[in-house]
């Protein structure tokens, strides 16, 4: 893997150095020199992030009144870099209370050399987690009198949380009761041509959990994914009937997901950070169950009138409902006047973005509701030129329904103390980028 940095630099918007560090050889103590010279002085800091000077490339953020430039002479892993700056500035204001600034930087100038130690090795990122450094780095920050007070309490066993394999979790939780909360939330990005047919569509989706374990659980996820539900069959040698099956695309997992066994076995097993975290995102292309089709009809009589007619029908189950539904149907600049007729809802015309604006509060599925508008526009003596029709776009929420047809199997948890566990599994899909050419 390429290195992330050579030197890092922290800068004032003059261009003083304000703290600096070199994790390797290669590059000279003068460079940023060069920085300010090439970078700060020709005005172009804003035009782009990454900048090679002569045999060296140069990426720097600007965080505050602070300048944080990192400098490399080989290839380097640029998106490692940047991610080690944001969750740098992330470290730093959890030891100095939420402020990261120059003044913060001159009042902990040794608090912060002795985190650069620790946070890059000859170049390479290590761990920027604060609940970790916490618990063996304890000196305190000089905080800004407008910071919050720290709340995180010392936890015991820093070796073991340091070196072994669960940095993400300490040791010691305990839980009167002992709940799990599984969110997956789903967003839909449709295009649709005036006749209805899909020109694109894809699903982009993230489980979301909320863990109140107490110990050190372990956790395994089955999902109804197509590779997971072929590997499962394979290892019982016979063949797994649990109905759809659906393809997984760009999958990332969290850092606690043991890839090891993924790799394997196919399954997502875990031991989760306690509290709140995303574990895993995916987007999917194939099998898109659309939750409403949207079929309008504009029609241009003459140069001062307008029919629109738009029919919605919401596709998911009789039983189910979707929340805040948005319809916006573009008209052009010279509306004047316009008339509705809804079957639900309210419908309304907005001048500050040339739309009618249908709203449905709740949403029925199987259901077929109708807007129906009169638009007068104002007569111009100049040429008229052809209205490029915008193409119409939807808002909505749907509980308890996912586009892509995913579904939780089974969400197993084992802890050595055999206590029981309450699983809680919610399923969400809103609108992304939903629009309906007309």
């Amino acid at each position: 893997m390429p290195v992330a940095a050579s030197a890092i630099y922290f800068l004032n918007l003059r261009g003083d150095v304000l703290i600096n560090r070199l994790y390797r050889d290669d590059v000279g103590g003068n460079m940023v020199d060069a920085f300010r010279t090439h970078i700060m002085q020709t005005k172009e800091l804003g035009t782009c992030p990454v900048r090679q000077i002569g045999g060296c490339s140069f990426f720097y953020m600007r965080i505050s009144n602070v300048y944080i430039v990192i400098v490399v002479s080989s290839n380097a892993n640029v998106a490692c870099a940047f991610k080690f700056v944001v969750e740098a500035v992330a470290l730093f204001k959890s030891y100095f209370g939420g402020a990261f600034d120059e003044d913060a930087i001159r009042n902990n100038f040794v608090l912060i050399y002795e985190l650069l130690d620790e946070i890059m090795d000859f170049g390479y990122p290590q761990n920027l987690s604060p609940e970790i450094l916490k618990l063996y780095i304890t000196q305190e920050g000089v905080r800004s009198p407008f910071s919050s007070k720290p709340t995180d309490k010392p936890v015991p066993n820093a070796t073991l949380q340091v070196t072994g394999a669960v940095g993400w979790r300490r040791e010691g939780l305990n839980y009167k009761k002992n709940e799990v909360f599984l969110d997956i939330v789903e967003s839909v990005n449709l295009l649709m041509s005036s006749k209805g047919s899909v020109l694109r569509c894809d699903v982009t989706g993230k489980i979301l959990m909320k863990c109140f374990l107490s110990g050190m659980p372990d956790l395994k996820l089955g999902l109804n994914d197509k590779i997971g539900l072929e590997k499962e069959s394979q290892l019982k040698s016979r063949p797994t009937k649990s109905g759809k099956t659906i393809e997984l695309d760009d999958v990332t997992f969290h850092q606690c997901v043991n890839l090891t066994r993924f790799n394997s076995e196919k399954t997502v097993s875990f031991v989760p950070p306690d509290g709140e975290f995303e574990l895993m995102k995916y987007r999917i292309t194939e099998g898109v169950n659309l939750p409403f089709r949207v079929l309008p009809t504009i029609k241009e009589l003459g140069r001062t009138r307008m029919e629109v007619n738009v029919k919605v029908k919401s596709v998911f189950g009789a039983k189910m409902f979707a929340l805040g539904v948005v319809i916006k149907i573009p008209v052009p600049k010279q509306t004047a006047k316009t008339s509705f007729q809804v079957t639900s809802g309210r419908a309304k015309y907005n001048a500050a973005i040339d739309c009618l604006v249908w709203k449905i509060r709740k949403f029925p599925g199987q259901t077929e509701p109708t807007m129906s508008a009169e638009v007068e526009l104002i007569s111009t003596m100049t040429e008229k030129k052809s209205w490029t029709r915008p193409p119409i776009q939807m808002e909505f929420q749907v509980p308890m329904f996912t586009a892509s047809g995913l579904r939780v199997r089974f969400l197993k948890v084992w802890e050595k103390s055999g206590y029981n566990t309450v699983e809680w599994v919610r399923y969400i899909t809103k609108a992304g980028s939903y629009e309906i050419r007309c």
